[in-house]
């Protein structure tokens, strides 16, 4: 199977382009369905970016039971983050952050991250959080935020899951990133519009 989707100039690495094809195999859209991204986790796809390799590949299928188109079709319903408790699901939160990234980037730039953001955290954060924050990030015109740290990432998920009401909020004993604060910010002035 990982000859199918591997790249044709090195056939132990399977880049975006076969991980496109292997979601067209499942009838998933990989740029909206988040079950390619929990899949790829769950096969172990960490060694670099936007790729998977065909160590990881054969470990992970192994590891997932699978041999073939069907077997992951299969797989498919139980790869929704639904499943998944608070832990796992940080860990598979930051794997999206690393596999998302560009090269030898450890940032994603912030309109990745305002795409990424909603379709990783639906239903585990309130839309409104997720709408506001893709909101923010596209006007601000702090240059330090054209690029999302992992910090700052891992920082989001944190603190939508501790602040759950902006009125608990109190930005002098916030040990959060100054992103965060600024995004505060931005919603206090949104409550007094």
């Amino acid at each position: 199977m990982f000859v199918d989707i591997a790249d044709e100039d090195d056939p132990y690495v399977a880049g975006m382009e076969g991980i496109s094809k292997l979601s067209d195999d499942l009838g998933i859209d990989p740029l909206e369905d988040i079950r390619i991204l929990v899949l790829l986790w769950k096969l172990g796809a960490d060694e670099k970016p936007a790729q998977i390799s065909k160590e990881e590949w054969k470990k992970g299928c192994i590891k997932l039971q699978v041999d073939s188109i069907k077997k992951f079709q299969a797989l498919l319903p139980a790869l929704d983050t639904g499943f998944l408790d608070r832990t796992e699901f940080r860990d598979f939160y930051k794997f999206c952050f690393q596999f998302n990234r560009q090269g030898t980037h450890r940032t994603l730039d912030k309109d990745l991250v305002s795409a990424l953001a909603p379709m990783v955290l639906k239903d585990r954060v309130s839309s409104d959080r997720l709408t506001t924050f893709a909101d923010f990030l596209g006007v601000t015109k702090d240059e330090s935020y054209s690029r999302i740290t992992l910090d700052q990432w891992m920082s989001f998920l944190d603190f939508c899951y501790e602040v759950e009401d902006i009125a608990d909020f109190d930005e002098s004993t916030s040990a959060w990133p100054v992103l965060i604060d600024e995004y505060v910010e931005y919603l206090e002035k949104l409550e007094k519009k």
